[in-house]
């Protein structure tokens, strides 16, 4: 497996960066965007109220053209794969390839199948059944992003799958523990309902531009409670997600988590930070303070009962890290990258030794050193020790930025909760609700990039580092393409902020289906 260079890599990643970005700017608003037009199609089923069915349909259209947006995009990135991580897609197709599969096959069937009657068959069929046909493309989705994320949670936890030193590829042994790995339901549920409380504060702050210019009272008043309900429970839930993704990440990613907090050196009783200002130019190894400033959240040992549920636990630094020799959670002692990255060889020459072997007996012996140190496979790969160290400012700055907008969403929603009666003459509470959706944009984006920026260098955690996964063409082709996505793509949102803000104008009344 050829070592390929960085330029290559770098455009490979950002080509990759740029479409998963522009994906997620359509996804959230479709999972959050359907449960809450299909709350409001069940109350018009329930009442016969015609309000609830104006509503609906009118948060149904924005729906729709959010939608056919994000397939777009998402069915290009799935093309990626291919053409720029050939590698990856080669030793792992195996396995990551199942999920996709199963996504484009039953989900996005689901999805087909049932979409065109929620749009179209509002005096073709009963009332009960086009609310099924509703929930139903609703629940397609999510089970759609159910398949992507499992896939994407295999990357930060390879669990069900085993080296198949014969075909030197990674094959899956368990179906179910691919599917029901920890990591993957916790990323499941809480990117789900992330996307829960961005449709949340989109809801509310369209309304909100309905009663700032004294349109549309009484259905912005009615959607705003919904929204604000059912935004306040999805952010509560998201803390216990939030918990369990930290958690997760201590466990498998420890590097990630002393980069999310700007850890250098490990401690007991570990302080969460509220906030802080990193110094540059700081090294991992020069014992100087990593920070200019830095306020920690005033309760004790918190990082460390996030990571290990005990506020006494050793956090690892990024030094310890690499350096090795702490206790891990298991009671053994924690190699250093210089130790992880001899294995890797050792494993990646015994890889070399089987296939070119002729006798059975050689195999085998080949075989079983190769093994012996498949944990550390990827660390061959790896030229440094400083190439294990992700993009600190990049992470830290990004994790706090989202939990402190997760924080700030639920004082949202438990404001305008207080004062849902008085908010058509509340103008500043408008104000703030409309100008925060794009916050809620910026968060979800910003726990994207601690995800996948914080597990950097791995496309595989620990098994294969991206240097060794894109495919084999020239930087310039990949330059080239960045640059007409990058172009396709700003087409495409604009387009969509376009249409979507014609449709918000023209207000549910309008609306005709």
């Amino acid at each position: 497996m050829e070592i390929l260079n960085a330029s290559l890599v770098d455009w490979s990643r950002a080509q990759f960066a740029l479409t998963a970005a522009y994906h997620w700017l359509f996804v959230p608003l479709t999972l959050g965007l359907g449960i809450i037009m299909s709350v409001m199609e069940t109350l018009y089923v329930r009442t016969g109220k015609e309000e609830w069915k104006r509503a609906a349909k009118f948060w149904m259209t924005l729906f729709g053209v959010n939608f056919a947006i994000g397939v777009a995009t998402g069915l290009i990135l799935e093309f990626e794969f291919g053409t720029n991580w050939s590698n990856y897609s080669w030793f792992v197709g195996d396995i990551f390839g199942a999920p996709l599969a199963i996504e484009g096959v039953l989900a996005f069937f689901m999805e087909a199948t049932f979409i065109s009657i929620m749009f179209f068959g509002w005096k073709r069929v009963s009332k009960k059944f086009h609310l099924t046909s509703t929930w139903l493309t609703v629940l397609g989705a999510t089970i759609s992003s159910l398949w992507i994320l499992v896939a994407n949670a295999w990357m930060q936890y390879p669990a069900g799958s085993a080296f198949n030193a014969a075909t030197a590829r990674a094959e899956m042994t368990d179906f179910w523990s691919v599917l029901f790995s920890p990591v993957a339901m916790n990323k499941f549920f809480h990117t789900v309902i992330s996307a829960w409380v961005l449709g949340s504060i989109f809801v509310i702050g369209v309304s909100s531009w309905f009663l700032l210019r004294k349109r549309q009272t009484d259905f912005a008043l009615k959607s705003i409670k919904i929204a604000a309900i059912f935004g306040l429970g999805s952010s509560i839930l998201l803390l216990t997600t939030g918990h369990g993704s930290a958690y997760h990440v201590a466990q498998r990613q420890p590097m990630k988590l002393a980069v999310m907090e700007g850890l250098y050196d490990g401690q007991k009783k570990a302080d969460l930070l509220a906030i802080g200002i990193l110094k540059s130019g700081k090294t991992y190894n020069d014992g100087s303070d990593p920070f200019v400033f830095k306020i920690p959240v005033p309760i004790p040992g918190l990082l460390s009962w996030m990571g290990h549920d005990d506020c006494d636990a050793f956090v690892p630094g990024i030094r310890d890290i690499i350096e090795g020799g702490y206790t891990q959670n298991d009671g053994t002692e924690a190699l250093s990258f210089v130790e992880k990255q001899s294995r890797g060889k050792q494993s990646i020459r015994a890889l070399a030794d089987y296939r070119t072997a002729t006798e059975e007996d050689a195999k085998k012996e080949a075989e079983t050193r190769l093994l012996k140190d498949y944990a550390y496979f990827g660390y061959g790969y790896v030229e440094k020790a400083e190439d294990m160290i992700p993009n600190v400012p990049l992470v830290f700055y990004s994790f706090h930025i989202m939990v402190i907008l997760g924080g700030y969403f639920i004082v949202l929603f438990i404001v305008v909760l207080a004062y849902r009666k008085k908010f058509e003459n509340i103008r500043w509470l408008q104000r703030v609700a409309l100008w925060s959706i794009p916050l809620a944009y910026i968060a979800g984006q910003a726990g994207w990039v601690v995800a996948e920026v914080g597990r950097q260098p791995w496309a595989i955690q620990d098994v294969l580092p991206v240097n060794a996964a894109v495919s084999d063409i020239s930087a310039g082709s990949v330059q080239l393409t960045f640059f007409i996505f990058l172009a396709l793509f700003t087409t495409l949102l604009v387009a969509e902020i376009r249409i979507m803000t014609r449709q918000i104008k023209k207000g549910p009344e309008a609306e005709t289906v």
